[in-house]
């Protein structure tokens, strides 16, 4: 299936200018300036198949593209004629997941991007009339514009959390965009449909923020408390990791974004059916909500910890076609595998490229 370009949304040249320099002023108080010794602005590890998590503390100055919709803020490490590998972070997450995983796979050889999700970090909508929708194709129809707007035609792609959904979608609607693909937790393609089919209790605990997400009260509580309450989450999906205050403040500025709650609120009404999406992606949903296959060449991964709600590995296996493993990281590793196991994510990566 050929996909065709995204088209972008027009606005002034005065608004362009604005958002240029605001997003200039946001780079810099996020700190991601790289050392002048850096490969690719990252530091270049000491063993190129290992890292220890916060070994880098921040990447190359950050890099602004239109794409669709956006003007995405990303990450890029590696030579510019390397295969292309996009990264993906989730929520309450951001590009920092994957500082460590950036240099490792730059220094194999390979082109590293890692964007701001919408709603995160320098990423910003070009048009204030644009929906701040959080649905799980538009975010797929993100990643796919960024790919066009860079001249990628074909990138091994991996993600967790929303990452992990976006790259599964991607895989699955258009796999000559996906030459590989690994996925934290699996098949996570979902539907509205799905959403409606009550769970044990036990499991429904585990979703208590999308109730209460569900309500104004969370919407306000979640826009409060962005901070403590993401850091809760952290906590409670990775019980073992023992992430510094720095560590997590440095991810929590990308929380700031002034669409950042509108986006979170929309994707988790949109799986109960209480946001209704944009109707120009209710095709792309109907393909999705009959859980299609993916011939990719794919590797799933699970940390041994993960304290947050994932699908067990057998009931996803054969969601996959093509060549496939799955792998269990142990040592503790809970729900943001690629900043808690920087190593078993990359060597997951250079593997997927290998089969």
């Amino acid at each position: 299936m050929k996909t065709n370009k995204m088209s972008e949304e027009t606005k002034p040249n005065r608004r362009r200018f604005l958002g240029a320099a605001a997003v200039s002023i946001a780079a810099a108080q996020l700190g991601v300036f790289g050392s002048n010794n850096a490969q690719a602005g990252m530091a270049k590890p000491a063993d190129a198949d290992t890292m220890k998590p916060d070994t880098n503390a921040s990447f190359a100055p950050l890099k602004q593209i239109d794409a669709g919709t956006l003007n995405i803020g990303y990450a890029e490490a590696g030579p510019a004629n390397g295969p292309a590998v996009l990264l993906l972070h989730g929520w309450p997450y951001d590009i920092y997941a994957f500082v460590d995983v950036a240099p490792l796979l730059a220094s194999k050889g390979y082109r590293v991007i890692v964007p701001y999700l919408r709603g995160y970090g320098t990423t910003r909508f070009l048009s204030n009339d644009t929906p701040r929708n959080g649905q799980q194709a538009v975010v797929a129809v993100d990643a796919v514009a960024l790919m066009d707007a860079l001249k990628i035609q074909s990138a091994i792609i991996g993600g967790f959390d929303w990452g992990a959904r976006t790259a599964d979608i991607v895989a699955a609607l258009w796999p000559e965009r996906c030459k590989g693909l690994v996925s934290v937790s699996g098949y996570l393609i979902g539907s509205q449909a799905g959403g409606k089919a009550p769970l044990p209790p036990s499991a429904e605990l585990q979703w208590w923020y999308q109730y209460y997400f569900a309500t104004e009260r969370g919407r306000a509580g979640y826009d409060k408390y962005r901070h403590d309450f993401s850091k809760l989450i952290w906590h409670l999906a990775s019980p073992k990791w023992n992430f510094s205050d720095a560590t997590f403040d440095r991810t929590a500025v990308s929380f700031d974004n002034p669409d950042h709650v509108a986006i979170v609120i929309d994707n988790y009404r949109w799986r109960l059916s209480l946001a209704p999406g944009e109707r120009k992606y209710d095709d792309l949903e109907t393909k999705l909500a009959q859980a299609p296959i993916i011939t990719v060449p794919t590797i799933t991964m699970e940390g041994d910890a993960n304290g947050a709600p994932h699908p067990d590995p057998s009931s996803y296996a054969n969601k996959f076609s093509g060549k496939y493993a799955n792998r269990i990281i142990p040592g503790g590793v809970g729900h943001n595998l690629p900043q808690e196991a920087p190593d078993a994510f990359a060597k997951a990566i250079v593997d997927v490229a290998a089969f």
